[in-house]
């Protein structure tokens, strides 16, 4: 598809809003299987089938427990406010107020020139977003990013999300608890982590209803610069070329399984939107076809389990792949030794 035949007209505002893009529809009550990336759930689903995952939760909460994490992830951080970075409060409200969120959670922004965000928590979620991101976007583009977090939050993601931090901190350390069957949970939970990005990009999008400023986001997000020395077009022709490559993506991904990568790339991400928007699903949750909360899902049970098994073959893969290479790895060091004189 040509960039110039993608209608990016969708849901920006209502007959009466005379088509002004800046005026969102508020989705009253709606629920967070609107934007959840059928991947998302299946990777979620095989996550809590795992063996050993129910431990390795449990001795993260004996270790750290609400309280300490929420306190070491916010120590360095400035919690907005009206009085306290009123003009990101405002933009906030905006998002929370078009989500239908079911409150306002703490939002906090820290000095990192890291441009990014992320929304965290056990019991009690809050969103961080880091001083870069509000130096390199524009407004709107910060909305997308709040309403991306903000979707995290709905979804209930952020209990795995705090998980994989923890366990990708601790696997740094060399801490005990990061034995094989938490290393086995951490592959699992990255795996999980990118999927769900996907869900998080399409909460961000219906936040702000807008998806040329959605994309102008992932492409300063993917390589920085200034508008007038970018191009969208391009950056979406780019990805493009990515999503036609097929299989070959999935190959990198498995290596990329073994390097810790929370987050898939942005030109896959933009084109995983781009398919979204493209179903006509985008389109109808702005006309207000979308499912509420509370509403019966009685598809959603059959669907993750044939999805969720697959999975957990992935996941098993991965991991006889890093046995056997770990094994490949002993047997030639002591090859080499015995041919020591």
């Amino acid at each position: 598809m040509n960039y110039d035949d993608f209608d990016t007209s969708y849901g920006h505002g209502s007959p009466e809003d005379n088509g002004d893009p800046r005026v969102t529809r508020t989705l009253t009550d709606i629920s967070s299987r609107c934007w959840e990336h059928s991947a998302d759930r299946a990777a979620l689903a095989a996550l809590r089938r795992l063996p050993g995952f129910d431990q390795v939760l449990r001795a993260l909460f004996s270790i750290f427990g609400e309280k300490p994490v929420r306190l070491a992830f916010q120590a360095n951080a400035v919690r907005v406010g009206p009085n306290q970075f009123p003009r990101v409060w405002d933009l906030y409200c905006d998002v929370c107020t078009t989500l239908d969120a079911p409150e306002r959670y703490p939002l906090f922004v820290s000095q990192n020139p890291v441009v990014n965000a992320g929304a965290y928590g056990m019991k009690e979620p809050f969103i961080i977003l880091n001083s870069g991101t509000l130096a390199l976007l524009t407004d709107r583009q910060v909305s997308y990013i709040l309403g991306h977090e903000l979707g995290h939050v709905m979804s209930d993601h952020v209990l795995y999300r705090t998980m994989t931090e923890l366990l990708i901190a601790l696997a740094r350390m060399g801490f005990p608890i990061v034995g094989l069957a938490a290393r086995a949970i951490l592959v699992a939970l990255l795996e999980w982590s990118r999927k769900s990005e996907l869900s998080a990009d399409r909460a961000g999008l219906l936040a702000i209803q807008d998806p040329d400023e959605v994309m102008g986001s992932m492409l300063k997000m993917a390589g920085g610069g200034e508008d007038a020395e970018t191009s969208l077009p391009e950056f979406i022709r780019q990805a493009e070329d990515y999503r036609e490559s097929g299989d070959m993506a999935d190959q990198v991904f498995k290596v990329l399984n073994l390097l810790g990568q929370t987050h898939p790339f942005w030109v896959l991400r933009l084109s995983e939107l781009r398919g979204w928007i493209e179903t006509g699903a985008y389109d109808r949750v702005i006309r207000g076809e979308y499912e509420r909360r509370g509403d019966p899902d009685p598809a959603y049970a059959e669907d993750l389990a044939e999805a969720a098994s697959s999975y957990k073959a992935g996941a098993r893969d991965v991991l006889d792949q890093m046995a056997s290479a770990a094994k490949r790895a002993g047997e030639s060091f002591f090859d080499n030794f015995r041919k020591q004189p």
